[in-house]
């Protein structure tokens, strides 16, 4: 029984459901909005603004948990979510980002939507 496993599995196994919101949360911190597919921006939602809320203490311990969330390889991102996208937010109690419903993709009418950061 599949009782409160409510994430979305995107036919994919764990490793790469991983790496997909790895990917795109570092291209949503890189240019502050993306658009992707109705379901990934949903599932990325909660993933980001656990980033930014983790960002506001600038601390070593923040930015090798950060690291880690993120990738090895994305150093100056988290260079600009500590230091830029943080301080934005700083007298914000969540709520960084927003989902804008668009029309549906016109190959296969996927619901398609821009999530960006407030």
């Amino acid at each position: 029984m599949r009782h409160h496993n409510t994430n979305r599995k995107f036919g994919r196994v764990r490793k790469q459901r991983k790496a997909l919101l790895q990917s795109l949360a570092v291209a949503l911190l890189d240019n502050e909005s993306i658009k992707t597919t109705e379901a990934k921006a949903k599932e990325l939602r909660p993933f980001v603004e656990k980033l930014i809320t983790r960002g506001k203490k600038d601390s070593i311990f923040t930015k090798r948990l950060l690291r880690a969330r993120l990738g090895s390889g994305n150093l100056d991102i988290v260079k600009k979510l500590t230091k830029e996208i943080a301080e934005k937010y700083k007298e914000r109690n969540g709520g960084y980002t927003r989902i804008t419903k668009l029309t549906p993709r016109q190959g296969d009418g996927s619901p398609m939507a821009q999530i960006e950061l407030v």
